[in-house]
């Protein structure tokens, strides 16, 4: 007979019959059992978490100095840099967190589709990943405006004219988000809180993402459930506790990150124009356009899309139409994919082909809407387009159709 569990004493004790601690530790960590073969893609999750409390501890920090006001604004941001202690690395820190939040975003959105974590269970477990890159998204548009630069400010303008594209609705749409007929002191207040309140939606989607991939398990590098194979005390066969295991695993890839972190933050903060682009560091001037308009780097292949897609009767409509899309579309992979397998090491050439092209695609597209737009560019946006939507549009028929190779009944290691 097996002992019965003791019961927790002193503060913690105390503290468990009040607020269920122990069972939460429990559930998420000491008793969730994760693959065994999990490897350096099961990173990314993690360093997300991480980089998005960085996020939210340095915005805070900003916004203490920040004023949101048109004549103050750009002033503001200069006064954080050079005379609020140790204010220049809260900036650094939070302008190199953005592009770092992407990138790793980015990262773990490509383990899922390698790994087919998309598929039957995770489908929800999807679906939410997908709303908090929407919400990204929209917290990094509206943090784009806030240091009022030359870029922030035509960068703002050229995507908010974009909603005027809407038939019928567009002019009244765009002067509503705008707040004014041009972007303003109206536009600016309104950016900045909700660059400001947006980040603790995404802090809530985060912990339902974590709720839902805990109620479904973690995927592997194999697409293997290991809920399927248990032992007589019902633990998963193929599994091992997420602590101390994972926790160690996992604070090893903090460390690496944060190595590359800090030496981008102190070394680089820049990144040669790309996290923080040259024309910011001149206040917004609305009489003078600069010569080369293009949205931060994580928007670009977006945005090169809706540049390839030509106008119809002067509208750029269909382009804001194929942008949108291109983020919409991924609400419904987790139908599109029929392979009998999940992962992309059991899949066939015609997957593995699929997947590479995809993400030549995507890096391609973000080169191109850097790029100044010339007839070269565009017909190679719109070929790194097609190319794009293909992968998603095309995966019911070759998925199907691709030679897959036996699942083992067990993880490999």
């Amino acid at each position: 007979m097996s002992a019965a569990p003791t019961e927790p004493s002193g503060f913690i004790g105390w503290l468990d019959k009040r607020f269920p601690i122990l069972h939460v530790w429990n559930a998420h960590f000491a008793d969730y059992y994760a693959p065994k073969n999990l490897n350096f893609w099961s990173f990314f999750g993690s360093l997300a978490l991480l980089v998005l409390v960085i996020q939210i501890v340095t915005g805070i920090w900003l916004a203490m100095n920040y004023k949101p006001s048109a004549v103050d604004a750009f002033a503001s941001v200069e006064y954080i840099m050079r005379d609020v202690d140790w204010g220049w690395l809260i900036r650094y820190l939070h302008s190199t967190g953005a592009s770092a939040f992407f990138i790793v975003i980015y990262l773990h959105m490509f383990r899922a589709l390698m790994w087919g974590s998309y598929r039957k269970p995770r489908e929800l477990l999807w679906i939410i990943g997908v709303i908090i890159y929407l919400a990204m998204m929209a917290t990094a548009f509206f943090g784009y405006l806030l240091p009022w630069g030359q870029m922030s400010y035509w960068g703002a303008q050229v995507i908010v004219n974009l909603f005027a594209a809407v038939p019928d609705i567009g002019e009244p749409l765009s002067a509503w988000v705008r707040g004014d007929y041009v972007i303003s002191d109206a536009t600016l207040n309104r950016f900045f809180a909700f660059h400001f309140l947006i980040p603790f939606l995404l802090a809530g989607l985060v912990f339902i993402h974590i709720v839902a991939l805990h109620r479904v398990g973690s995927n592997n590098p194999d697409g293997i459930e290991i809920k399927d194979k248990k032992d007589e005390n019902g633990r998963p066969l193929d599994g091992i506790p997420f602590h101390p295991y994972y926790t160690v695993k996992d604070t090893v890839g903090v460390v690496g990150f944060l190595a590359i972190f800090a030496a981008i933050v102190f070394f680089a903060p820049d990144f040669g124009g790309l996290f923080l682009e040259g024309p910011n560091f001149q206040p917004a001037d609305p009489l003078k356009t600069p010569p080369h308009i293009a949205p931060v780097w994580y928007f670009t292949p977006f945005y090169a899309m809706l540049r390839a897609v030509p106008p119809i009767a002067g509208s750029q409509f269909p382009g804001v139409v194929v942008m949108f899309a291109a983020i919409l579309i991924m609400f419904f992979l987790p139908w599109l994919d029929r392979s009998p397998v999940k992962s992309m090491r059991y899949k066939g050439k015609i997957s593995r082909i699929a997947l590479g092209l995809f993400v030549v695609s995507f890096i391609a597209l973000a080169y191109l809407g850097l790029m100044p737009a010339s007839d070269l560019y565009t017909f190679l946006s719109r070929v790194f387009t097609i190319i794009y939507f293909a992968f998603f549009i095309l995966m019911p028929i070759y998925s199907k159709l691709d030679k897959t190779l036996p699942v083992p009944e067990r993880v490999t290691l």
